[in-house]
């Protein structure tokens, strides 16, 4: 379950980052998914890493301006 939200943060981030929004992110989301069961342990790590790194960068440019 844990893997599915880090799924969905990963896709939206995806389309926040191209601004349409839609089924891309989605899809990638889905397929983030998928990577981080197949890769156990690791994959989980990788995929809440990027969640974090983003997170982080995020509210350190809200707190610049």
């Amino acid at each position: 379950m844990i893997g599915k939200v880090i799924g969905a943060l990963v896709g939206r981030e995806i389309d926040r980052r191209d601004g349409e929004g839609g089924a891309k992110g989605a899809a990638l989301g889905w397929l983030a998914a998928g990577a981080m069961k197949r890769l156990g342990p690791i994959g989980l790590a990788l995929g809440g890493a990027y969640v974090a790194k983003k997170v982080y960068d995020r509210r350190k440019a809200s707190r610049r301006g």
